[in-house]
């Protein structure tokens, strides 16, 4: 069996879509002939924390665990943020106190490509020694943080071992990357090491159809597209959901983080007026947030009428986040109000596919969200501003669910199952050891 060592800071028990990607990716690399090697942070701040994903872990999986220097607990010092806070995205949350802004411009310019980058020379260091006496066939770096990028290059420099950088999300494109507070020379600084990682490395993934057409604008090294995607395994079973029911609520649910920036005011309003109009969609309604959203996502709600509609479960381990996405009604992601956000996919929406429940994406309807939901079938796009089409949409689940009818439409994601990822991120890497 082959060896890939994996760079990444996120993994178990730590939660969201950046450690599921790896997590899945080591579940089902050995039965493709490739044996993971986990290199990670022993102590890495997590903003969540979700055990259930320590089962994905195979035990043919090797974890190589170091010790990292981290300056977030500094920051939530001097700002007050405790990590249970209510603010999901500090980076570009509209309002700012002064030290919040000031700890941005540190962040931004002393910290490139990111707090984490203290890593990177013992990391190099570390890793030469290993791989000398546990020798692996493919490095791969996934990121951000970039800085994991900056480990897997020094390392592939120093033992010629074929290198995949990972892009979850971009770098210098990335949608809060204007929002660093960045001098000229920081924002030269973050272009070059972007461009050395892009030209050193032996192949390049991306997550999104347009985020690999960015990046193939950028080098000349070969750019592949490997989506994020969805566990078969955990949606075995059949349908758990009573969200295609008539008799159950009418659950209008979304799963993970919620950002200030992204709150669908207009669904809300169309909500919030049906709520009016129809005295059985007012009984039946039920808004249900399973993940870590902000406070400013819930004061919308309030400011729409909607609060007693609101059960807000906060933080859930992905077993409870995939159950509420089969026991909705209606799945909505509203994408953020960010031009950058168009090549963007999140990685929950693989699994609303999986669900096969009505999503209703809100954002641009030319963006790599948009051409997955038409291509599959389950759901719309529609603009933020469009209250006809998002009314529309709602009162076509809204008539599903008083008829007992199940969501039909979803098809042809197949090609978005883990297995399925898994197998081209494994090709990959064969293709890489076979130029040796």
């Amino acid at each position: 069996m082959k060896r890939a060592l994996i760079i990444t800071y996120y993994w178990p028990p730590s939660g969201g879509s950046g450690v599921q990607r790896w997590v899945k990716f080591a579940k089902y690399l050995p039965s493709q002939g490739w044996q993971p090697v986990i290199y990670t942070p022993e102590n890495p701040e997590a903003p969540s924390q979700d055990s259930s994903l320590l089962g994905d872990i195979p035990p043919e999986a090797e974890i190589v665990k170091r010790p990292i220097r981290e300056v977030y607990s500094i920051y939530r010092q001097l700002t007050g943020k405790s990590a249970s806070s209510k603010e999901v995205n500090p980076i570009n949350h509209q309002k700012k106190s002064f030290s919040q802004k000031l700890m941005m411009a540190l962040r931004g310019n002393l910290f490139i490509p990111d707090p984490r980058v203290a890593w990177v020379r013992p990391s190099v260091k570390f890793l030469e020694e290993y791989v000398k006496g546990h020798p692996v066939d493919v490095i791969v770096s996934t990121g951000p943080p970039h800085s994991m990028h900056l480990i897997a290059k020094g390392l592939s420099e120093r033992t010629g071992i074929p290198w995949i950088a990972d892009f979850r999300d971009p770098w210098t494109k990335m949608f809060y990357f204007k929002h660093l507070q960045l001098s000229a020379w920081a924002q030269r600084r973050h272009e070059r090491l972007e461009k050395e990682v892009l030209d050193s490395c032996s192949a390049v993934v991306a997550v999104s159809p347009l985020v690999q057409d960015e990046f193939r604008e950028m080098t000349s090294t070969p750019v592949h597209l490997i989506t994020n995607g969805f566990d078969p395994e955990d949606f075995k079973g059949g349908d758990h959901g009573t969200g295609a029911t008539a008799d159950a609520p009418f659950n209008v649910t979304h799963t993970g983080l919620f950002a200030s920036d992204g709150i669908p005011e207009v669904l809300w309003e169309v909500l919030a007026d049906k709520c009016k109009g129809d005295g059985q969609f007012a009984r039946k309604l039920c808004i249900r947030l399973a993940g870590k959203t902000d406070l400013a996502v819930l004061d919308s709600l309030k400011a729409a009428g909607l609060e007693r509609y609101v059960t807000d479960l906060g933080y859930q381990d992905h077993t409870v986040a995939v159950r509420e996405q089969q026991d909705a009604s209606m799945l909505i992601l509203p994408l953020r109000k960010e031009p950058e956000y168009r090549a963007t996919l999140p990685g929950k929406l693989f699994e609303y596919l999986a669900s096969r429940r009505p999503v209703l994406g809100i954002g641009q309807t030319d963006g790599a969200m948009a051409r997955v939901l038409s291509g599959t079938g389950a759901g719309v796009v529609c603009e933020w501003e469009d209250k006809a089409a998002i009314a529309g949409f709602v009162d076509r689940c809204w008539e599903l669910h008083r008829s007992g009818e199940p969501w039909t439409d979803t098809d042809n994601i197949e090609q978005y199952s883990r297995t399925a990822t898994t197998a081209k991120m494994a090709a990959l890497m064969e293709s890489l050891t076979r130029q040796i």
